[in-house]
């Protein structure tokens, strides 16, 4: 179920379908075989056609899917396993455009994915991005996530959602502090910043721009007021700088707070922490730029979260055996779509018979 297109110039699929019916029988004889595609009378094999496949997708049981998908994607990567390392998951949302119809907004899905590989272990639609916050528990709840740091942007600093992460999950946060918790960014502002030394930095280039960072870390001192968040024991102040080509430069101060100590994670562990939130951020990229999620218009049922999460295993599938340029693996994929059963556990045995 990887891409499967063959025509040239054209962009890979999950399902070799063009917006406009085109089906997927070019595809070769011995993948048809694999993936037991009935025989015509006459002994051929064709692939279904669009429309069995769209009933297919708009009838599947989106929550059941999501997590065989998550399941197995976890099952397939271990990040930092036998080397000590925190695992690290990002929880953010998108919105899928082009789902959107006169009768109904776009879908929105939250999903919970690994720092280490950007792989998805969960996924769920929401609705409206302000239902967000109601889902977090939901999403999560499946998850061992025992030891594990969580990295969450401001709409999900909702402290109910915290305690449960700590005293129910026992696991870790660093939670970005904006202007929907007042209170604790007027504290985290007030902090002695000044008085502070750098403790780590680190700059970056690409994409046409200069990006600078440095982060300061201060510890919460709760017979001394400590700060207006549960379970909070490290203050971060990230301030960024970045320059892009024929701009002026643009300077911008995050705070955040953490549920670990000073001797449980390092200023450069946090910071890695804090930049690799935006990992979820380079999967939406991949899943809109190489697979054209905002461009399909696939809009009926379950349908458009199936595709999301079968987008998810594709990606996910590839970042865990090693692909740097999913774009490219998947250009490989689509000219010769045999390739990808191996990869998916399936042994290709083509019988000779047939066309």
């Amino acid at each position: 179920m990887l891409p499967a297109r063959t025509e040239a110039g054209s962009t890979g699929s999950w399902t070799g379908l063009d917006e406009d019916g085109g089906g997927g029988d070019h595809r070769p004889f011995g993948h048809a075989a694999a993936k037991r595609v009935r025989r015509h009378a006459l002994k051929w094999r064709r692939a279904p056609s669009r429309t069995t496949i769209g009933r297919v997708l708009a009838a599947v049981d989106g929550d059941a899917l999501d997590r065989v998908v998550g399941a197995y994607l976890a099952g397939q990567d271990s990040p930092g396993a036998g080397s000590g390392q925190r695992q690290v998951i990002a929880v953010d949302g998108k919105s899928l455009r082009g789902s959107a119809r006169l009768s109904a907004g776009r879908r929105h899905l939250l999903s919970a994915v690994t720092h280490h590989r950007a792989v998805t272990l969960a996924q769920a639609e929401v609705g409206a991005k302000t239902n967000e916050t109601a889902h977090f528990k939901p999403l999560l709840e499946p998850l061992d996530l025992d030891g594990v740091l969580l990295t969450f942007d401001a709409l999900h600093s909702v402290q109910t959602n915290v305690n449960w992460l700590v005293n129910t999950k026992n696991a870790h946060y660093i939670a970005v502090i904006k202007g929907n918790q007042p209170t604790a960014h007027r504290q985290l502002a007030a902090l002695p910043w000044s008085d502070v030394a750098v403790q780590h930095t680190a700059s970056s280039t690409g994409h046409g721009r200069r990006e600078s960072r440095s982060i300061k870390t201060c510890g919460i001192a709760d017979e001394l007021g400590g700060i207006a968040f549960p379970h909070a024991r490290l203050a971060v102040r990230v301030h960024r700088r970045r320059q892009s080509a024929g701009k002026r430069e643009s300077r911008e101060t995050v705070y955040a707070v953490t549920s670990l100590d000073a001797h449980q994670s390092t200023p450069a562990e946090l910071a890695t922490a804090i930049r690799g939130h935006w990992s979820v951020e380079a999967l939406h990229h991949v899943r809109d730029v190489t697979f054209a999620e905002d461009a399909s218009t696939v809009h009926t049922s379950t349908a458009p979260r199936a595709m999301a999460s079968l987008r998810n295993l594709a990606i996910g599938l590839l970042k865990t055996l090693g692909a740097d340029n999913i774009a490219k693996t998947t250009r490989a994929i689509r000219d010769q779509p045999e390739r990808a059963l191996p990869l998916l556990g399936i042994i290709n045995n083509p019988d000779t018979q047939g066309t």
